[in-house]
C-alpha cells in the first residue's frame, strides 16, 4: 500500500473507550483497506507523460527487508526498524486487490507476536526459545532456516503524485542485483482505481502485487493447490448475505467427514442502508454488496472449492426489490443466492454452534443476531425444541433511535426499552442450563473484551463473554462517536455505527433469560450451510 494510509501507534495504556491496549504492537488509529492496482511491466510512456505533467506530493528512498513465504500472499516487511504486515483483504472479479494493513510492531517483538507472523504466513510456527525477538533474532534463528520462507533485501525510491481523487506511486526498485521499476495507483474507492487505470490505458496489464514480483524475481513457487488440499479432503465454499456484512466461509471435507477451515472472513457492505426507511435495497448499497460477492465467489474458486452455496437472511427476505439484487448477482458472478426464512436460519445457525463447541448436556439457547433479524433457538441434549425469528437486528434500531455516534442516556434507554419489548417472547423461557451468542455483535465484543487484534476466530470461539463486559462495552461505546470508536482494538471498523445497538441486544437477552455469561460461537449460518449443503 502507498504511505498515504494512516498508521499511527496508540501507547499502551488504555485509550478513549478505557478499553487496554496491548502493549506488545501498535495498532493502526484508522485502519483502512484499500484498492490497489499495480504493474511491474508493460509500456508506461502514456503513465510517465501524465506523471511529468503533475507536481509530485513527496519522494521518500528506503531499505526494507521482505519476509516472502511460498504459501501466501501476505506483505511482511521490515523497514527503519518497524515491522509491517498487510494481508490481501480480497480480489475483485477485474482482478483489482484490496489491501488491509493488520500490524505494526517494533522491535523486540514479543513471542506472541512473531506466532502471529508465522500463522498469517501459513507457516508452521518454530520453537520459540526467547520471550521477545530483536530483529537479528528474527531473521537469524527463525526465518532463515524455514525452507518456505526467504528474505529478500529491498532498495526503493518512491516517486508519488495524486491523479483525481487517487494516490500514484512511480518507485524504482533495486533488489537482486536486478532494477525494477513498478506503478500503482490506490483508493479506498475501488470504482475510481478501476477508472484511473482506464484513463491511463493500462486496462489490459495486469495487476501484480509486490510478494507476487518477488516471489517471481527469486524464483520461489507456491504450493500447488493439489500440494495444499488434503489427499483425502474436498473443498466447499459458503457465503452468507447479511443486512450488515457479506461472510464468505471455504472449508475442506475430509473422507471422515470433519471440516477443516481454509478460510473465513467478513466484509461490511451494508446492503440494509435505509432499507426500513424505504423498504428498497439502495442502488449504492446493491452496487457494494454485488461487489463484495463477486469478489468473494473469485476467492472462493481460487481457493478450490468445487462448489459454493449462498444463502440470503432478513435484508433480501425484506426488500421489495430483492429479485432485483438477485439477479444482479447471478448476472455478476453467477452465484444463485438462496433467500432462507428465519426458521432456517435458526436451525442452521444452531447446527453450526452443535457442531462447532463441547455443548453441555440439559437445555441451552442459541441466539444469532446479525443487521436485520435475530433467530432464537432451544435445545435440550443435542436436540431443537423451539426456534423462531425475530425483525430484530442492529442496522434497524441504529437507525430508529439515533445510535451511531455519542447518544444521551435518555436516548440509550428509550433504544434498550423498545429491544426488550420486542423481545418479550423470551419472557415465558425458563432459564436455560447454558447460552451459546454468534453473529457479528457478539464475536466483535468478545474481540474487544481481549484487545484481539487482528481478529483470530480460534481465539473467540468458544470465549465466555460476562454481563458485565457487554454492560461495560455500551457505556463506552455510548460515550463515543462511530470514529472513535474505530480505535477501540478488536472493534471492526465497518460495525462501528451499530456495534452499540448490536450490544444493547446481546445484553437484553441475558437479562431475559437470566444469564450471567454466555459462550461464544464463531461458528454461525456459514458453517451450518456448509455442513447442512454438503453432508457425506
Amino acid at each position: 500500500m502507498l504511505a498515504a494510509e494512516s498508521s499511527g501507534g496508540l501507547a499502551s495504556g488504555t485509550n478513549a473507550a478505557g478499553v487496554p491496549v496491548m502493549p506488545e504492537q501498535k495498532l493502526m488509529n484508522t485502519i483502512v483497506p484499500r484498492w490497489e492496482w499495480r504493474t511491474f511491466c508493460g509500456d508506461l510512456s502514456a503513465v510517465r507523460a501524465r506523471l511529468s505533467a503533475l507536481a509530485s506530493t513527496g519522494v521518500q528512498e528506503s531499505d526494507e527487508v521482505y519476509l516472502i513465504s511460498s504459501w501466501c500472499d501476505a506483505s511482511v516487511k521490515i523497514r527503519a526498524g518497524l515491522l509491517d504486515v498487510k494481508q490481501l483483504e480480497q480480489r475483485d472479479a477485474s482482478g483489482l486487490e484490496q489491501w488491509r494493513p493488520v500490524l505494526k510492531a517494533d522491535f523486540p517483538l514479543p513471542a506472541s507476536t512473531v506466532v502471529q507472523i508465522f500463522e498469517i504466513l501459513r507457516l508452521p510456527v518454530p520453537a520459540l526459545s526467547r520471550p521477545a525477538y530483536s530483529q537479528e533474532a528474527l531473521l537469524g534463528e527463525l526465518v532463515r532456516p524455514e525452507p518456505k520462507l526467504r528474505t529478500l533485501g529491498v532498495h526503493k525510491v518512491r516517486t508519488r503524485y495524486r491523479i483525481g481523487s487517487c494516490l500514484a506511486e512511480a518507485t524504482d526498485v533495486k533488489a537482486e542485483g536486478r532494477s525494477l521499476r513498478t506503478f500503482a495507483i490506490e483508493s479506498e474507492d475501488r470504482i475510481a482505481v478501476l477508472q484511473t487505470v482506464r484513463e491511463l490505458g493500462l486496462s489490459e496489464v495486469p495487476n501484480q502485487n509486490y510478494p507476487g514480483a518477488l516471489k517471481e524475481l527469486i524464483g520461489l513457487k507456491g504450493p500447488s493447490l493439489e500440494d495444499t488440499v488434503r489427499a483425502d479432503a474436498v473443498r466447499y465454499a459458503a457465503i452468507d448475505v447479511g443486512t450488515n456484512s457479506v461472510k464468505l466461509h471455504v472449508a475442506e471435507r475430509d473422507s471422515t467427514g470433519s471440516w477443516h477451515r481454509v478460510l473465513d472472513r467478513i466484509e461490511v457492505s451494508r446492503l440494509g442502508e435505509r432499507l426500513q426507511e424505504t423498504g428498497e435495497i439502495q442502488p449504492a448499497a446493491q452496487a457494494r454488496t454485488v461487489a463484495v460477492i463477486a469478489g468473494m465467489a473469485a476467492q472462493a474458486k481460487s481457493a478450490g472449492a468445487q462448489s459454493i452455496v449462498a444463502v440470503g437472511t432478513m435484508g433480501l427476505r425484506q426488500a421489495r426489490n430483492s429479485r432485483a439484487f438477485l439477479e444482479a448477482v447471478r448476472a455478476t458472478c453467477g452465484i444463485a443466492i438462496e433467500v432462507i426464512d428465519g426458521t432456517e436460519e435458526a436451525r442452521l445457525a444452531y447446527l453450526a454452534a452443535q457442531d462447532g463447541l463441547s455443548i453441555a448436556k440439559g437445555s441451552i439457547v442459541v441466539f444469532d443476531t446479525g443487521g436485520g433479524s435475530t433467530q432464537v433457538t432451544l435445545g435440550r441434549n443435542g436436540n431443537v425444541l423451539e426456534q423462531f425469528s425475530l425483525n430484530l437486528g442492529a442496522v434497524r434500531i441504529t437507525e430508529a433511535f439515533g445510535l451511531h455516534g455519542a447518544v444521551s442516556h435518555r436516548a440509550l434507554s428509550s433504544a434498550r426499552a423498545a429491544i426488550e419489548g420486542e423481545l418479550g417472547r423470551l419472557d415465558t423461557i425458563a432459564p436455560p442450563d447454558a447460552l451459546v451468542g454468534m453473529g457479528g455483535a457478539v464475536t466483535n465484543m468478545a474481540a474487544v473484551s481481549m484487545c484481539l487484534v487482528p481478529y483470530d476466530p480460534d481465539w473467540t470461539q468458544g470465549a465466555i463473554l460476562s454481563r458485565a463486559e457487554v454492560e461495560r462495552q455500551i457505556s463506552a461505546y455510548a460515550a463515543l462517536e462511530a470514529v472513535q470508536r474505530q480505535d477501540i482494538p478488536g472493534l471492526q471498523a465497518g460495525r462501528a455505527e451499530i456495534i452499540l445497538a448490536g450490544a444493547c441486544i446481546v445484553a437484553t437477552l441475558m437479562e431475559k433469560l437470566h444469564q450471567e455469561h454466555l459462550t461464544v460461537s464463531d461458528r454461525a449460518l456459514r458453517h451450518g450451510v456448509l455442513i447442512d449443503r454438503f453432508r457425506v
